[in-house]
């Protein structure tokens, strides 16, 4: 029995756990009811709805729905669409999974018809969308983000699918089905199917020889802030190498690009580890050409080695700092003139090298200060050093 098309949501109220997107003072749920939804992108783990959340979505505005995916679309499949209602009353809903993958003219192809809303575009993706699409495409559309499922929504959906399917289950194994799934219904619901095909009494030890091990809950590029990755990020500039490590295997089970892991490093290495170790960005800049060229699941032993190094290393967020305060400096319009001495006039400019590598001379118009030198690792030599050649 297919459990995920049997208990596919007709309606907003059928969808589970996601409340603040479809209850009914929602936003979302407000727009599509008037009929009046713009292009929206949602985003979120796997198996969360976001499908059945389009498919609800064209029900209620009474659209034609089109599911297409980004990693197997064709141009001409869209233009096929687009000639087929270009004098029609009615425009079709055209939903695009996986959406981050939507190639730059793959992306110039859908920009005419989102601006003249002579179609609805709803795109899917486990990854933050906007981060991929052009600004032109961002500009013109909402951004939802769909969260994993709770327990709570799971065991509802559970208990909806054992009544339609009469099926008998153990306790230990109705418990083990919604808290190995991760937040994802389809994984649940895909397993009690495999397991209902075997036997009509589901029992723990049927489910745990089709599924050993716990799904993670998955990881994704939202806004960089989800939890694992704050935790991770955190751990690392708490200097705990133990805990970064723990998270990192829980990103990596999780299904989190490695790439994108090595990304969050680099980022880190600039902001948290800075010039106590400039080190630190070598290291994680080469882990992430090395990953993005190596994978998994060799990639978990070169992420391992940047993050235990990231934690040894000497903290410092002066860089951070610095350039924080000057732009904030240069937003609120201090704008001061170019010494005539440093402009390409060169009047009166010292060529610090004729005077053994520094000359004292005027940089600035007046004096601005931006950058404090903190006492850890290297940075403070690079203090000591330049507070030597100044005196």
């Amino acid at each position: 029995m297919d459990f995920t098309h049997l208990l596919r949501p007709t309606s907003f109220d059928d969808i589970v756990g996601q409340e603040e997107l479809v209850s009914a003072s929602s936003p979302l749920r407000l727009l599509c009811e008037k009929e009046v939804l713009g292009h929206s992108f949602f985003y979120g783990p796997a198996g969360v709805g976001k499908t059945s959340l389009a498919r609800v979505i064209a029900k209620v505005m009474q659209l034609p729905f089109y599911e297409l995916n980004a990693t197997s679309l064709k141009v001409e499949q869209l233009r096929k669409i687009f000639d087929q209602y270009k004098n029609a009353l009615q425009k079709p809903l055209i939903f695009i999974d996986e959406v981050h993958r939507l190639s730059k003219n793959q992306q110039e192809v859908l920009l005419p018809v989102m601006e003249n809303n002579s179609v609805l575009i709803i795109g899917a993706s486990t990854e933050n969308p906007f981060f991929s699409l052009t600004s032109a495409i961002r500009s013109r559309s909402m951004l939802f983000e769909l969260k994993s499922i709770s327990n709570a929504a799971l065991e509802k959906l559970l208990l909806a699918a054992l009544l339609k399917a009469h099926l008998e289950i153990e306790e230990e194994a109705k418990e083990y089905l919604v808290a190995s799934s991760g937040g994802d219904a389809r994984a649940m619901l895909k397993l009690l199917e495999f397991a209902s095909n075997i036997e009509n009494k589901i029992t723990l030890k049927l489910l745990k020889s089709l599924r050993p091990n716990a799904l993670q809950a998955g990881s994704s590029e939202a806004g960089v802030h989800y939890d694992l990755v704050s935790a991770l990020i955190k751990s690392i500039r708490g200097s705990d190498a133990d805990a970064a490590i723990y998270y990192l295997a829980r990103l990596i089970e999780g299904g989190e690009s490695a790439d994108f892991i090595a990304r969050r490093l680099v980022i880190l290495a600039s902001e948290d580890v800075g010039n106590a170790n400039p080190q630190a960005l070598t290291l994680t800049t080469s882990t992430l050409t090395s990953v993005s060229k190596i994978g998994y699941p060799e990639a978990r032993i070169i992420l391992a080695q940047a993050v235990i190094y990231l934690c040894a290393s000497p903290k410092s967020n002066a860089a951070y700092l610095a350039i924080n305060k000057a732009l904030k400096s240069v937003k609120d319009g201090n704008i001061l003139e170019i010494p005539k001495n440093i402009s390409q006039q060169n009047e009166g400019y010292l060529y610090p090298h004729d005077f053994g590598g520094y000359v004292k001379q005027q940089y600035l118009i007046r004096p601005l200060e931006f950058v404090e030198f903190k006492p850890i690792g290297y940075e403070k030599k690079m203090k000591e050093w330049l507070d030597s050649i100044k005196s």
